[in-house]
Order: structure tokens, then sequence, then C-alpha cells
């Protein structure tokens, strides 16, 4: 009997910490970017929190402890969902604010042209998790069609149609009203392909001129909040998100007020609030 292999697999202490995915971190850790005690890792390596894991020569820290958090953020249109762009363009992460030994790993992607709701956690086995086609999350769009929509169109859709790259069906589809070419959909999909959503329409000769994200799972894009902003989701909120994937939330954050004065400063620019004059002495 042999004994089993010290530690845990490299991606998830990777993911834990706040790193990114674990596919990210598979990519990562491929690509011979990642060091543990000073040797460059491959896929399969576990390692400890005893040990020194670097990533691009920085040195991870890896705690015990589970310090995730959740924002949710409305995309606009023009925004791409990657930390750097060759072309130069805004990213989704440019808004949010600035986490301490630590990174925002979004959940899942929206394309160029698609807004609404959009997750982002500090917690890589948490983003794992949620995009992880075998937890069956479903994702609900609002969106605007031009073209003939009848009801043996709307039932091939629901039942499945053979796509580039597979099968893609959605799960249910409601009228939205509208009159005379255009008319709105509120549509449900189980996966997140790249433009699945619009992929689907197209099949059947229907262009999408709008489309929204207006709820992943439990989570609905809340009323108030307006494109480009975003809100951190409290103790509460994110029990209810990790109950989804069947994962124990972890402990409230402690915010240290030098962090909380940045949050502050970043939530007032968010907002287009201006700081007020402080009154003279």
């Amino acid at each position: 009997m042999t004994d089993a292999p010290a530690g845990e697999k490299l991606q998830k202490l990777l993911a834990q910490a706040g790193i990114g995915s674990r596919r990210e971190m598979e990519k990562v850790i491929d690509a011979g970017r990642v060091q543990v005690n000073g040797n460059i890792a491959r896929l399969g390596d576990r390692a400890s929190r005893r040990d020194k894991i670097s990533v691009d020569g920085h040195l991870v820290k890896i705690t015990d402890e589970n310090i995730g958090r959740v924002l949710v953020y409305n995309k606009p249109e023009g925004e791409i969902c990657s930390r750097n762009d060759p072309e130069g363009r805004n990213t989704v992460f440019d808004r949010l604010p600035k986490v301490k030994d630590s990174r925002w790993i979004a959940v899942g992607r929206l394309d160029f042209n698609t807004t609404g709701l959009l997750l982002f956690t500090t917690d890589g086995e948490l983003a794992n998790a949620l995009m992880h086609p075998s937890s069956e999350i479903d994702r609900e769009y609002l969106c605007r069609v031009l073209g003939n929509v009848d009801e043996a169109m709307i039932q091939r859709m629901l039942d499945g149609v053979l796509l580039d790259d597979g099968v893609a069906k959605f799960t249910d589809i409601v009228d939205g009203g509208g009159t005379g070419a255009n008319r709105w959909f509120y549509v449900a999909i189980m996966e997140g392909r790249n433009r699945e959503v619009r992929r689907l329409w197209e099949s059947q000769e229907v262009q999408v001129n709008r489309l929204k994200r207006v709820r992943f799972g439990s989570v609905f894009l809340p009323p108030k909040l307006k494109q480009g902003q975003w809100q951190e989701m409290n103790h509460k909120e994110m029990q209810e998100l990790y109950k989804m994937v069947s994962m124990d939330a972890p402990k409230p954050v402690k915010i240290l007020p030098k962090e909380l004065a940045s949050i502050e400063r970043m939530q007032r620019k968010n907002r287009g609030v201006k700081r007020s004059a402080r009154p003279r002495r």
C-alpha cells in the first residue's frame, strides 16, 4: 500500500489564494510560470501552505482562512472581459476596487456588446464551481430581436439546435412584449458558450440587436445598479451564492480601515458622487 501524495493540487491552492480559477491556473502552470520552492512546477504537482509558491516571480500568500468576497457588476457595452487588451479597449476590471493579496476573478464572460449582470469573486474555488457545467446554473437574458418570430421557431430553440460547437437550446422563452419588427424576449440557458444566445437566434435567421443578462442562478441584477457600477454582496447574499454550489460560505471579511477608505473612494467615483468639502475649523 502506497501513501497518498502530500499536499493539495497546486492549481487548487492557487485558486483558493484568489490568483485565478482552477482552469486559469492549470494554463499558468502548464506555461511554466509557477515555481514551488524554487523549482518550476508541472501539472499534477502538489504542494502545501508551508511551501514557497510563486507565480511570475511573485510570492503567493496562501492562508488557511477562506476570505472570499463577491461583487455584482452591471457591465455596459464597450468593455471586454479580459484584464488586458492589445487594442487598448476598456475592460470590466478597470472600475473594480483594489484588493490586497488577491485579485478579482470574473465568473464567466459577456461579449463586447452584451450588457448586464457579471459576478466577480476573490475565491477561485467559488469561481470554478459557479462556471463548471456540473453545477447546472441557468442564466437569464433579456433580448430584443429583429425578425418574425413564431411558435414553431420558439419550439425549435427549446428542443435544441445544432450549432458549430454542438447542440444548444434555451430552457425557457418568455415573450417580453414589443410590436412591429422588434420584439423583446426573456430567455434562459444552462451554458455559457461564446455568443450562444445570439447564435441560437441567428440559427433561426433572427438578429439580436440588444442583449442584457439579468440573472445568474439565484442572483438578479439589482434594479438600482446603473451600468458601470458595482456593489459588494453582504454575508447573507454570499451564503446563498455558496449554497448554490454546495460550498460553505467564508466568515465575514474583516476589512482594514485603510482598505475601507480606499473602497469608499472607489464607490464615490463609481457612483459619480463628488467628495464634499470639509468644513473649516
